[in-house]
This record gives structure tokens, sequence and C-alpha cells, in this order.
């Protein structure tokens, strides 16, 4: 179970960090034109760039602090930070009716979740 949580924080860290990157570097005009991305229009460029940085730091949250062993109880709560952003993702791309988008969200609400039960419970860093 270890390595399950292990690799789902590593998966869902990698696909925030690439998120993350990709809000902050990239011009808003940019992020609207992929699929998907017509929510940005619905946000300041500012909103979309602070999002974008805490995607990032979710993602370092995620793995980080228990790879260096330096205060790993905030790997759980990266999780909930991150199951808290993709509510928010669930309930933007629901009222656009991108639905297909909303299941990508919800999966990584229910990965992001399962971290936050595994490593707050049964598997927490000790």
């Amino acid at each position: 179970m270890n390595l399950t949580l292990w690799i789902i924080a590593c998966l869902l860290a990698a696909v925030f960090a690439l998120a993350g990157a990709n809000k902050v570097f990239l011009p808003k005009a940019t992020l609207a034109k992929a699929p998907g991305g017509g929510w940005v229009n619905d946000f300041s460029a500012r909103f979309v760039k602070l999002l974008g940085v805490v995607e990032i730091l979710g993602a370092v949250g995620l793995v980080v602090p228990a790879a260096l062993d330096i205060v790993p109880v905030l790997v759980p709560l990266a999780a909930v930070g991150v199951a808290a952003i993709m509510v928010g993702a669930a309930v933007v791309t629901s009222r656009r009716r991108e639905f297909v988008h909303v299941l990508v969200d919800l999966t990584y609400l229910g990965l992001a979740v399962f971290v936050a039960w595994g490593r707050f419970g049964p598997h927490a860093f000790v």
C-alpha cells in the first residue's frame, strides 16, 4: 500500500507540476486555445497565474516533504489542497457543460483523496 501511495502521489505531482507550469508560463490566450482550456476566459490572467503557482506548490508538497523526511505531514495536507483544487475544477467544468473534463477532474480528486486518507490514516509517515 505504501508503494501505491507513493506512485499515486508522484503521478499527481507530475500532472500538477505540468499543469501549473503551463498556467504560469503560457499566455492566457494560448491556454484558452487548448482542448478544454476555454475556462480560462472566465477568469482573470492574474487568477490563472496564481492557480498555476498553487498547483506547483501542491505538486512539490505531495512528494518533497516525504522524500526528504522533513515535515512529512505536509504530504496529506498537500493532497487535501490538491483535492480542493479539483473540486473547484469539477464545478467550473460542469457549469461549462464539459462533462468529459468533469470525469477527469473527479478522477484526480479521487486519487488526491486516496493519498490524503492513506497518509493521514493507515500509512502515515511516522
